[in-house]
């Protein structure tokens, strides 16, 4: 697919899928492959055929749907944002629980790809944070719409690349190497709870004290689905609770309930009313 007709079949298709076109700047050619693979499945021979079958097939939008749901993730992604939860955020909602004789720390990774941002959270606290609240235990649900990356997750065994980023004493502490790459122990994989869910369609019956969503609602999303994105995310948001965004997105305005924390680090408190 050329880079033209392909900007040109986005721009036509991502609005009917309540996405945005500027959000899939930087990854489209990772979004041409697949739809080309796509097309040569159904035997069309650009995307104008493609347009047409799917102006004629109203199934076929689910499955470019998704075709378009692109993850990119890896271990400690955005090094600052996690410095901060680990010197502010947990230790700050942990000293509130243990105050209020609670025992569990509720976390919620949307779009959790295959499985880097959960277990990164989990690492986090396991090696920095859980030593000063030894009676307040870590539970984190993780959630994304694509089966295939849920079952790598569940697998947890990740290349080198993949762990670039994080810290080499957790990198020695944390995997063991096998012929599959580097595999997480078990004792930071049961933190993680993994479920097969669509943000747009579906959300977990729980309220939580950390709600991670980068690189996905406010990236790919329109500014009305961002909008219902984010009462969601509110719904579901304990008061004085945080969401952690990407460092290059922003909220949408106007971002009633939610006041910022850090702005550096694009994390925000959810206001106590």
């Amino acid at each position: 697919m050329q880079d033209r007709e392909g900007i040109e079949f986005l721009q036509w298709c991502l609005p009917k899928l309540r996405m945005r076109w500027p959000g899939f700047r930087k990854v489209r050619k990772q979004v041409y492959k697949r739809i080309a693979r796509r097309m040569k499945e159904l035997a069309l021979s650009d995307p104008s055929e493609y347009r047409a079958y799917l102006e004629t097939h109203g199934k076929e939008w689910t499955v470019l749907d998704r075709l378009c749901w692109v993850s990119i993730s890896r271990f400690y992604r955005d090094k600052g944002v996690f410095h901060y939860l680990e010197n502010t955020v947990l230790p700050e909602l942990a000293a509130r629980l243990f105050e209020q004789d609670q025992p569990d720390l509720r976390c919620w990774s949307i779009g959790c790809a295959a499985g880097e941002e959960p277990y990164t959270l989990a690492l986090l606290w396991n090696f920095a944070v859980s030593g000063r609240f030894p009676s307040v235990a870590l539970s984190i649900f993780a959630t994304d719409p694509d089966p295939q990356a849920l079952a790598r997750a569940e697998k947890a065994c990740y290349s080198a690349s993949s762990l670039k980023d994080l810290p080499q004493e957790w990198q020695a502490m944390a995997f063991v190497r096998s012929p599959e790459g580097f595999c997480l122990r078990e004792e930071h994989r049961e933190q993680v709870t993994f479920r097969l869910q669509d943000i747009r369609l579906e959300i977990p019956p729980e309220r939580f004290h950390v709600i991670l969503c980068r690189y996905l609602a406010f990236t790919y999303f329109d500014e009305a689905l961002q909008q219902e994105t984010l009462a969601t995310i509110k719904e579901r948001l304990l008061p004085g609770g945080a969401l952690v965004i990407g460092s290059l997105e922003s909220l949408p305005c106007p971002a009633a309930g939610f006041e910022t924390w850090s702005e550096k680090a694009r994390v925000y408190r959810r206001s106590p009313c």
